[in-house]
């Protein structure tokens, strides 16, 4: 049951700490920690942060995929 939910938190979540993992070379493990313990700190303000970043990467990503060049119109 524990390993369903992962799976599933895993595959549809939004990316962002594998992304900021990535692109500043750090550990996604220790990222997710960081947002887990700062928004026990913080309020709930990381999960914010966290929300907004998810959608500017869907909505990036979105824009990527179906970007036509202008040599492709013609």
């Amino acid at each position: 049951m524990l390993q369903k939910i992962l799976t599933f938190f895993e595959r549809y979540s939004f990316g962002v700490c594998t992304y900021l993992g990535e692109r500043f070379n750090i550990s996604i493990a220790k990222i997710r920690l960081f947002f887990i313990y700062s928004s026990f700190l913080a309020v709930g303000f990381p999960l914010i942060f966290y929300f907004f970043a998810g959608i500017v990467l869907d909505i990036r990503n979105y824009v990527k995929r179906n970007h036509t060049k202008v040599t492709d119109l013609w």
